[in-house]
Protein backbone atom coordinates (compact mmCIF):
# COMPACT_ATOMS: atom_id res chain seq x y z
CA UNK A 1 0.00 0.00 0.00
CA UNK A 2 0.72 3.50 -0.97
CA UNK A 3 1.18 6.05 2.05
CA UNK A 4 -2.16 7.37 1.63
CA UNK A 5 -3.55 4.31 1.21
CA UNK A 6 -1.95 3.48 4.64
CA UNK A 7 -3.54 6.13 6.16
CA UNK A 8 -6.77 5.37 4.81
CA UNK A 9 -6.80 2.68 6.49
CA UNK A 10 -5.71 3.70 9.59
CA UNK A 11 -8.68 6.55 9.52
CA UNK A 12 -10.78 3.41 9.51
CA UNK A 13 -14.91 3.92 8.78
CA UNK A 14 -15.52 7.22 8.76
CA UNK A 15 -19.39 6.90 8.23
CA UNK A 16 -19.84 4.85 11.81
CA UNK A 17 -20.80 7.39 14.64
CA UNK A 18 -19.97 6.29 17.85
CA UNK A 19 -22.35 5.75 20.68
CA UNK A 20 -21.69 5.18 24.52
CA UNK A 21 -23.09 1.59 24.51
CA UNK A 22 -20.74 0.54 21.78
CA UNK A 23 -18.35 0.37 24.39
CA UNK A 24 -20.37 -2.86 25.69
CA UNK A 25 -20.19 -4.10 21.81
CA UNK A 26 -17.50 -5.44 20.12
CA UNK A 27 -16.11 -4.06 17.01
CA UNK A 28 -14.24 -5.42 14.33
CA UNK A 29 -10.13 -4.14 13.80
CA UNK A 30 -8.49 -6.20 11.49
CA UNK A 31 -10.96 -8.82 8.84
CA UNK A 32 -11.00 -11.47 11.31
CA UNK A 33 -10.53 -9.45 14.55
CA UNK A 34 -12.50 -8.11 17.02
CA UNK A 35 -11.78 -6.06 20.06
CA UNK A 36 -14.57 -6.05 22.90
CA UNK A 37 -15.59 -6.02 27.04
CA UNK A 38 -15.74 -9.37 28.99
CA UNK A 39 -19.69 -8.99 28.90
CA UNK A 40 -19.71 -9.83 25.03
CA UNK A 41 -18.03 -13.26 25.92
CA UNK A 42 -20.99 -14.10 28.27
CA UNK A 43 -23.41 -14.66 25.54
CA UNK A 44 -22.68 -17.82 23.77
CA UNK A 45 -25.41 -16.58 21.29
CA UNK A 46 -23.41 -13.61 20.62
CA UNK A 47 -19.97 -15.49 20.21
CA UNK A 48 -21.78 -18.67 17.69
CA UNK A 49 -23.54 -15.12 15.70
CA UNK A 50 -19.87 -13.67 15.83
CA UNK A 51 -18.32 -16.66 14.25
CA UNK A 52 -15.71 -16.47 17.07
CA UNK A 53 -13.78 -19.59 16.76
CA UNK A 54 -10.67 -19.62 18.73
CA UNK A 55 -11.06 -17.70 22.21
CA UNK A 56 -8.31 -15.87 24.02
CA UNK A 57 -8.79 -14.84 27.05
CA UNK A 58 -6.83 -12.83 29.18
CA UNK A 59 -7.81 -11.60 32.21
CA UNK A 60 -6.08 -8.62 34.37
CA UNK A 61 -8.45 -6.90 36.42
CA UNK A 62 -9.94 -7.67 33.34
CA UNK A 63 -10.61 -10.73 31.15
CA UNK A 64 -9.63 -11.01 27.63
CA UNK A 65 -10.98 -13.93 24.88
CA UNK A 66 -9.13 -14.94 21.29
CA UNK A 67 -11.41 -17.54 19.14
CA UNK A 68 -10.33 -19.57 16.12
CA UNK A 69 -12.58 -21.98 13.95
CA UNK A 70 -12.16 -25.84 14.63
CA UNK A 71 -14.15 -28.36 15.43
CA UNK A 72 -14.46 -27.53 18.93
CA UNK A 73 -13.67 -24.13 20.26
CA UNK A 74 -10.48 -22.92 21.76
CA UNK A 75 -9.55 -20.07 24.15
CA UNK A 76 -6.64 -18.60 26.20
CA UNK A 77 -7.13 -17.27 29.17
CA UNK A 78 -4.94 -14.50 31.40
CA UNK A 79 -6.36 -13.33 34.32
CA UNK A 80 -5.47 -11.70 38.33
CA UNK A 81 -5.53 -14.92 40.50
CA UNK A 82 -7.78 -12.93 42.16
CA UNK A 83 -10.68 -13.10 40.22
CA UNK A 84 -10.93 -16.87 39.06
CA UNK A 85 -13.69 -17.21 41.18
CA UNK A 86 -15.58 -14.50 38.68
CA UNK A 87 -13.54 -14.47 35.77
CA UNK A 88 -13.59 -18.19 34.42
CA UNK A 89 -14.47 -20.13 31.42
CA UNK A 90 -17.96 -19.73 31.09
CA UNK A 91 -18.06 -22.69 28.19
CA UNK A 92 -16.34 -25.61 28.96
CA UNK A 93 -18.42 -27.79 27.16
CA UNK A 94 -18.18 -25.48 24.11
CA UNK A 95 -14.26 -23.87 24.50
CA UNK A 96 -10.87 -24.89 25.68
CA UNK A 97 -10.00 -22.61 27.68
CA UNK A 98 -5.89 -22.21 28.27
CA UNK A 99 -5.23 -19.66 31.72
CA UNK A 100 -2.47 -17.19 31.93
CA UNK A 101 -2.53 -15.24 35.68
CA UNK A 102 -1.35 -11.78 35.81
CA UNK A 103 -0.37 -9.26 38.20
CA UNK A 104 -2.77 -6.08 38.02
CA UNK A 105 -0.53 -3.42 37.63
CA UNK A 106 1.39 -1.16 35.54
CA UNK A 107 4.21 -3.17 36.46
CA UNK A 108 3.31 -5.92 34.33
CA UNK A 109 5.33 -7.19 31.85
CA UNK A 110 3.22 -7.32 28.39
CA UNK A 111 5.80 -7.22 26.13
CA UNK A 112 7.02 -10.92 27.99
CA UNK A 113 2.93 -12.65 27.46
CA UNK A 114 2.43 -10.94 24.14
CA UNK A 115 4.38 -13.84 21.51
CA UNK A 116 2.08 -16.25 22.70
CA UNK A 117 -0.95 -14.28 22.81
CA UNK A 118 -0.07 -13.07 18.94
CA UNK A 119 0.84 -16.68 17.84
CA UNK A 120 -2.44 -18.07 18.93
CA UNK A 121 -4.00 -15.08 17.37
CA UNK A 122 -1.92 -15.71 14.16
CA UNK A 123 -2.99 -19.14 14.29
CA UNK A 124 -6.35 -18.06 14.00
CA UNK A 125 -6.65 -15.49 11.51
CA UNK A 126 -4.51 -17.48 9.17
CA UNK A 127 -6.81 -20.57 9.76
CA UNK A 128 -9.92 -18.21 8.49
CA UNK A 129 -11.22 -18.09 12.28
CA UNK A 130 -12.91 -14.81 13.44
CA UNK A 131 -10.84 -13.91 17.16
CA UNK A 132 -12.43 -11.96 20.01
CA UNK A 133 -9.79 -9.79 22.11
CA UNK A 134 -11.32 -8.44 24.89
CA UNK A 135 -10.87 -7.56 28.96
CA UNK A 136 -13.17 -6.71 31.36
CA UNK A 137 -14.30 -3.17 30.06
CA UNK A 138 -12.27 -3.54 26.39
CA UNK A 139 -10.35 -0.25 27.84
CA UNK A 140 -6.88 -1.07 28.66
CA UNK A 141 -5.63 -4.85 28.88
CA UNK A 142 -6.95 -6.36 25.70
CA UNK A 143 -6.95 -3.19 23.41
CA UNK A 144 -2.94 -2.80 24.53
CA UNK A 145 -2.18 -6.36 23.23
CA UNK A 146 -4.19 -5.39 19.94
CA UNK A 147 -2.25 -2.66 19.44
CA UNK A 148 0.79 -4.62 19.48
CA UNK A 149 -0.66 -7.57 17.36
CA UNK A 150 -1.50 -4.65 14.73
CA UNK A 151 1.28 -2.85 14.89
CA UNK A 152 3.32 -5.93 13.99
CA UNK A 153 1.05 -7.14 11.67
CA UNK A 154 0.58 -4.69 9.52
CA UNK A 155 4.17 -3.24 10.72
CA UNK A 156 3.17 0.39 11.85
CA UNK A 157 4.52 2.85 14.03
CA UNK A 158 3.00 2.14 17.90
CA UNK A 159 1.17 6.28 17.12
CA UNK A 160 0.01 4.60 14.15
CA UNK A 161 -1.49 1.30 15.43
CA UNK A 162 -3.23 3.19 18.41
CA UNK A 163 -5.01 5.21 16.39
CA UNK A 164 -5.51 2.45 13.77
CA UNK A 165 -7.22 0.71 16.79
CA UNK A 166 -8.95 3.89 18.44
CA UNK A 167 -10.75 4.71 15.08
CA UNK A 168 -12.63 1.48 15.11
CA UNK A 169 -13.09 1.43 19.18
CA UNK A 170 -13.45 4.86 20.32
CA UNK A 171 -13.46 4.06 23.83
CA UNK A 172 -10.15 2.48 24.46
CA UNK A 173 -7.21 3.60 26.77
CA UNK A 174 -4.11 1.66 27.67
CA UNK A 175 -3.07 3.05 31.02
CA UNK A 176 0.15 4.50 31.31
CA UNK A 177 2.37 1.53 32.16
CA UNK A 178 0.88 -0.46 28.82
CA UNK A 179 1.22 2.75 26.83
CA UNK A 180 4.87 2.63 27.47
CA UNK A 181 5.35 -1.03 26.43
CA UNK A 182 3.63 -0.66 23.28
CA UNK A 183 6.25 1.98 22.77
CA UNK A 184 8.63 -0.02 23.74
CA UNK A 185 7.48 -2.72 21.41
CA UNK A 186 7.96 -0.79 18.10
CA UNK A 187 11.66 -1.11 18.45
CA UNK A 188 11.96 -4.34 19.71
CA UNK A 189 9.46 -5.94 16.28
CA UNK A 190 11.58 -3.71 14.16
CA UNK A 191 14.89 -5.08 15.63
CA UNK A 192 13.12 -8.30 14.94
CA UNK A 193 12.25 -8.10 11.65
CA UNK A 194 15.76 -6.52 10.79
CA UNK A 195 17.33 -9.72 12.11
CA UNK A 196 15.38 -12.43 10.33
CA UNK A 197 16.25 -10.30 7.16
CA UNK A 198 20.47 -9.74 7.91
CA UNK A 199 21.36 -12.96 10.09
CA UNK A 200 24.85 -12.32 11.52
CA UNK A 201 26.79 -15.06 9.45
CA UNK A 202 29.90 -12.63 9.15
CA UNK A 203 31.32 -12.45 11.97
CA UNK A 204 31.31 -16.02 13.00
CA UNK A 205 33.84 -15.99 9.40
CA UNK A 206 35.45 -13.13 10.55
CA UNK A 207 36.06 -14.91 13.70
CA UNK A 208 37.01 -18.13 12.65
CA UNK A 209 39.41 -16.44 9.95
CA UNK A 210 41.16 -15.19 13.00
CA UNK A 211 41.15 -17.90 15.05
CA UNK A 212 43.15 -19.80 11.76
CA UNK A 213 45.51 -16.73 11.87
CA UNK A 214 46.30 -17.18 15.29
CA UNK A 215 46.46 -20.91 15.14
CA UNK A 216 49.22 -19.87 12.12
CA UNK A 217 51.14 -17.34 14.23
CA UNK A 218 51.04 -19.85 17.02
CA UNK A 219 52.83 -22.98 14.42
CA UNK A 220 55.77 -20.19 13.50
CA UNK A 221 56.69 -19.28 16.97
CA UNK A 222 56.45 -23.04 17.92
CA UNK A 223 59.01 -23.63 14.98
CA UNK A 224 61.23 -20.56 16.00
CA UNK A 225 61.49 -22.49 19.13
CA UNK A 226 63.06 -25.66 18.18
CA UNK A 227 65.36 -24.42 15.51
CA UNK A 228 68.90 -24.91 17.32
CA UNK A 229 71.32 -21.83 18.02
CA UNK A 230 74.33 -21.20 16.20
CA UNK A 231 77.33 -22.61 18.02
CA UNK A 232 79.61 -19.36 19.08
CA UNK A 233 82.86 -21.42 17.99
CA UNK A 234 81.38 -21.80 14.25
CA UNK A 235 80.72 -17.84 14.78
CA UNK A 236 85.09 -17.21 15.68
CA UNK A 237 85.75 -20.05 12.82
CA UNK A 238 84.10 -17.90 10.72
CA UNK A 239 85.36 -14.43 11.46
CA UNK A 240 89.13 -16.06 11.01
CA UNK A 241 88.08 -17.13 7.95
Amino acid sequence: MDQDQVQAAIQGPVDVEWRYEMRRECQEILPGLLLGPFVASKSLDTLLNLGVTHMCKMIFTMLAVVGIRLTRLLSVCIRDAKEAFSVKPRFPDRFQYKVLDVEDNEEQNLIRLFPEAKTFIDQAIDQGGRVLVHCNGGISLSPAFVVMFVMERCQLSWEDALHFVQNRRYCISPNGGFLAQIKEYEAIYKANIAHAAFPPTAPRIIARRKREDDDDEEEERNEDRKRPLMDDNADDDAMQL
